[in-house]
């Protein structure tokens, strides 16, 4: 591992901001800003119950997840056509671009779409286009994973993945979303075997504000590779350890957790603690458009907040390139290119 060398406090932020990292943990349809929510809209003929951009922004005062879950569903409803699609997804790449993202693994969901006659084909194409065009216009890697609504049946879930498989060439993984409480993992074991069967990565929700007993679930029913959110492991010391020995990722969310009142003060956030315990942390932005910021926020917001260092930005950069789905080659590349701006950081000022 690359010897971080020290940065000053007042040159870490710009070091945040200027370093390559991966994002693993973005809900697409949760990066829809409040303006482009009212622009689709008025293209699409979609009234909305709100009065103008600023009373929907006012609108997002969430105390738990499914006061935040009910407003993001409010707000997908302009989604019609795949043009709207693609528009969301771009809009999403130009702010990855800006903050330095070189690789960002996107969440989708079918259900809250195809529940509204939209159909799978529009969804997929239309983010898919967005990816490739990412690729060859911003220089940012990336792909789309299919997520599951938890709170709807296993039934629904395998017949939406029925729905993906003719565009299986166009997602890597599946994951599982929306409301934590209630519904364990273990309630979609079947499915997802069976995407385990098609190749597919494996990837879930567990531990925002489930018991570490969803972790342990995810991991042993499931299979899944990484853990989303996870920030309840510390409360259960073996699954720590199992989740440092196994080295499964856990994509961290910090702004969210603290929009949501998982940490009410940023300040205690547990982020440095799963560092320390040798877990494969990362940083991401979950749902940007309603958490207060993207991944560049996240990272500095934590950071100012919790006093983590340099060393624990290189950690939390390689940690994202080692969790990705993305290839050896791609890997070594961008790990590369990190160790270049740290020592760039520590030779000139920016």
């Amino acid at each position: 591992m690359f010897k971080v060398p020290p940065v000053p406090a007042q040159r870490l932020p710009e070091l945040l901001r200027q370093m390559p990292k991966a994002e693993l943990h973005i809900h697409i349809e949760g990066s829809l800003e409040p303006e482009l929510i009212f622009a689709l809209a008025q293209r699409n003929g979609v009234a909305l119950p709100y009065a103008d951009v600023e009373s929907l922004r006012r609108a997002y005062a969430f105390t738990n997840l499914q006061s935040f879950l009910d407003i993001y569903y409010a707000g997908a409803s302009v989604l019609l056509h795949e043009q709207d699609f693609y528009d969301m997804a771009w809009a999403y790449f130009e702010r990855a671009a800006a903050d330095n993202v070189v690789h960002a693994e996107l969440f989708f969901d079918p259900q809250t779409h195809t529940e509204r006659g939209v159909t799978m084909a529009t969804v997929v194409h239309g983010l898919h286009r967005a990816c490739v065009d990412a690729g060859q216009k911003l220089g940012v890697n990336a792909s789309l994973i299919l997520c599951f609504l938890r709170h709807l049946s296993e039934e629904s879930a395998f017949e939406t993945l029925e729905q993906a498989l003719p565009f299986r060439d166009k997602f890597i993984s599946v994951g599982l979303d929306s409301s934590e409480l209630g519904h364990p993992p273990e309630k979609f074991a079947r499915v997802f075997a069976r995407c385990k069967e098609l190749g597919l990565h494996l990837v879930a929700h567990a531990g925002e504000e489930g018991p570490p007993a969803y972790i342990w679930s995810a991991l042993d029913v499931l299979k899944v590779e990484r853990i989303d959110h996870g920030v309840q492991a510390v409360h259960d010391a073996a699954l720590m350890q199992r989740l440092a020995q196994d080295r499964i990722a856990l994509t961290v969310c910090p702004l969210s957790n603290q929009k949501l009142c998982v940490f009410p003060d940023l300040a205690d956030h547990n982020l440095g603690k799963l560092l320390e315990a040798g877990l494969a942390a990362t940083v991401n932005s979950d749902d940007p458009a309603y958490f207060g910021g993207y991944i560049n926020d996240n990272f500095t917001q934590v950071f100012a907040a919790t006093g983590l260092t340099a060393r624990h930005a290189y950690q939390l950069a390689f940690n994202s390139f080692e969790a990705s789905f993305a290839g050896n080659a791609d890997k070594r590349a961008w790990e590369h290119k990190l160790k270049e701006t740290f020592e760039r950081c520590v030779e000139h000022d920016y």
